[in-house]
């Protein structure tokens, strides 16, 4: 029996590996792209980046402008947070098979994580730059959107997870439902629901500079002007401040992890 099940699991395996390499020859096929010419370019690409993206000192006299920017971004991206977290934990409850009211805000609290989850932040920012046009309130909306249904999602599960037994007594003692909601759940979920947050923070203040691209806000549209300008060392200095932004923010949520959990 062992040696057919190995035999088994072997033949599952070639198959798998013929499966992949005909869909990515098919898939090079139809786009037509061709691996050999792609990697005989990267030389020249790192020339280039080497020869055209360095920081100067010319680009070094825009770097107070350029952390205005980041620093809304950054500011941007945690209201953003905050906010969709307050409403998706009141989503999140709703939505819990421990927690939920009833049927219909159980359903209405998944639908709204479902839909705002699964539609892209950039989708998002298009729909609501042709409403809203090309403001800071448009940006701010698409990370929200977008951190609603996935923190939503993040604490229907945290809280689904949540232990039965502090509720079931809690119950039995004829409790409220802002009583079990207070003593047996959030304590249980707190630590989770704040590492959720604070991933969404980071994730985020990467998002914000591709939104910013789009609505015109923040360091992404700082980034999109020099970028058009053909200022090549400012995009450098732009980009070398959100890849350290990026580090820092991670540094930082990463140890507020290890202290919660």
């Amino acid at each position: 029996m062992n040696e057919k099940a190995m035999r088994k699991s072997r033949w599952q395996t070639v198959i798998f590996l013929l499966i992949i390499i005909v869909l990515t020859y098919l898939s090079s096929a139809i786009t037509r792209f061709n691996f050999v010419e792609g990697m005989a370019t990267i030389p020249e690409a790192i020339g280039w980046i080497f020869s055209n993206l360095m920081v100067t000192q010319e680009s070094m006299d825009k770097l107070p402008k350029i952390l205005e920017k980041l620093a809304e971004t950054i500011f941007m991206s945690i209201a953003a947070t905050t906010i969709a977290a307050v409403i998706s934990l009141f989503l999140g409850l709703f939505g819990s098979k421990t927690t939920k009211v009833n049927n219909f805000l159980s359903v209405f609290a998944r639908f709204i994580a479902s839909v705002s989850r699964n539609i892209p932040v950039v989708a998002w920012s298009l729909v609501l730059l042709l409403s809203f046009g090309q403001n800071s309130v448009t940006g701010f909306l698409a990370l929200f959107i977008g951190t609603v249904g996935f923190l939503t999602r993040a604490f229907i599960e945290s809280i689904d997870e949540a232990s039965q037994s502090s509720v079931e007594a809690l119950t039995a003692t004829g409790a409220t439902y802002l009583q079990i909601v207070s003593k047996a759940v959030i304590p249980q979920c707190l630590p989770q629901i704040l590492s959720w947050v604070l991933f969404m923070v980071e994730t985020n203040i990467r998002n914000a500079t591709l939104v910013g691209i789009l609505t015109g806000t923040g360091i992404g549209y700082t980034f999109d002007v020099y970028y058009k300008m053909l200022n090549y060392n400012a995009v450098a200095l732009v980009t070398l401040c959100i890849v350290i932004t990026v580090i820092i923010v991670d540094l930082i949520s990463n140890y507020v992890r290890k202290v919660i959990l």
